[in-house]
């Protein structure tokens, strides 16, 4: 089973020609909403993938909606609390070429007690996960927690911040990050992906696909072809599968297989979590 410590968020979507610089004013060409955060993508992805997730986060009086939906997607929600702080939003452009740039107000995401994520880790069991993102307060808390219960951690480093990932160094059994965040934290470490003493790092690398470091191998995965329509959530798809390929027990490049063709078929369409693709989903598209 999968206990995902992770943001849940509003997501507005603004459709534009390109995305504005500094001091311009643009129309969009079009507006939705959905649910989003790293950490409710994570989830619908990792539920969608075939795996047990229970979410753990916290939404205001606003965002009662965004625990319904999850629910919907198959995720188990009695450990999202309801507090009086607005939910999570993030403000989403998105260009003709799929780019994005993002704004985003933390709202409850930050407001949880350590009495919400103990209560819902007491009911995990040795070899579940814990998956986390950088984008709830916690983390470090939660983390020695579920590995003082004999559970296993993910963590995906983004947003990135490498106090954050430095934090969680000993705790962390495998580690997700982009090609910009694996270079922003090696200048930081002054230590390659590979030195960082967790014993699987996955970096991932867009179009080009992605990278496994082990303690003994260093394994290249070239991606699935696929004309992008919209980016926002694929890597965050890529981690869901990723980690429930591995709860369901698939070794390390079955899991990374899984994950590349989830995330290909994820950036051919447009929207967050209410537009990841299903295991059915993937196997009739790659015929697997």
């Amino acid at each position: 089973m999968i206990w995902n410590l992770g943001s849940i968020n509003i997501d507005n979507f603004y459709e534009v020609p390109h995305l504005p610089s500094a001091g311009e004013t643009l129309a969009a060409q079009s507006y939705g909403f959905g649910l989003g955060g790293k950490g409710a993508n994570m989830s619908v992805a990792a539920a969608r993938a075939g795996a047990r997730v229970s979410h753990i986060g916290a939404i205001g009086h606003n965002g009662q909606w965004t625990r319904e939906r999850l629910m919907e997607y198959g995720v188990d929600t009695p450990h999202i609390a309801k507090i009086d702080v607005p939910t999570g939003h993030a403000n989403i452009v998105i260009d003709a070429q799929g780019e994005n740039n993002i704004v985003l107000f933390q709202g409850a995401n930050v407001e949880l007690t350590e009495a919400i994520i103990g209560a819902a880790l007491t009911e995990a069991s040795p070899g579940d996960f814990l998956l986390m993102q950088n984008e709830t307060n916690g983390q470090a808390y939660a983390a020695s927690t579920a590995q003082a219960l004999g559970l296993r951690v993910a963590y995906a480093a983004a947003p990135f911040d490498a106090d954050a990932i430095t934090d969680l160094f000993g705790k962390i059994d495998l580690l997700v990050l982009n090609e910009v965040e694996a270079s922003q934290l090696e200048e930081a470490t002054g230590k390659s992906a590979g030195a960082l003493g967790i014993a699987d790092v996955v970096i991932t690398l867009g179009a080009q696909g992605c990278k496994w470091i082990s303690s003994t191998t260093e394994t290249c995965f070239d991606a699935y072809p696929a004309e992008a329509l919209d980016t926002t959530g694929a890597g965050d798809t890529f981690t869901g599968f990723l980690v429930a390929a591995l709860d369901r027990g698939l070794d390390m490049e079955a899991a990374i297989d899984l994950a590349l063709k989830a995330g290909s078929l994820m950036v051919t369409r447009r929207g967050t979590a209410d537009v990841i693709p299903d295991l059915k989903e993937i196997q009739d598209h790659f015929g697997a």
